[in-house]
């Protein structure tokens, strides 16, 4: 299956991230979601970043809305625009799902 997993807060429960599993997992960082990709907590990059198997992205227009630039992103995330994220998830992913 392939999932695309939308993750539009900074607190969640982690474990449920955790427990999701499909054959190609896209998870994409929106709204208030956008800072598992640029902050550090205690000094750790978010655990989010580190779901294995995903492939992370975060929507520029919700980055620039808070006052990041794609220059601050953990490289372990892709800087996509709303028309990527479009493409992306009518090309690519059979389910959508929110944390």
């Amino acid at each position: 299956m392939n999932l695309a997993l939308f993750v539009s807060d900074l607190r969640f429960n982690q474990e449920t991230l955790d427990r999701v599993t499909a054959s190609n997992l896209g998870v994409f960082l929106v709204e208030n979601g956008v800072y598992h990709a640029v902050l550090k907590e205690g000094g750790s990059p978010s655990a989010v970043l580190e779901k294995e198997g995903a492939t992370v992205y975060v929507l520029n227009e919700d980055l620039e809305t808070r006052g990041f630039s794609g220059d601050e992103v953990d490289d372990r995330a892709k800087v996509i625009s709303m028309s990527d994220l479009v493409d992306l998830i009518m090309n690519d992913y059979e389910k959508l799902a929110w944390l």
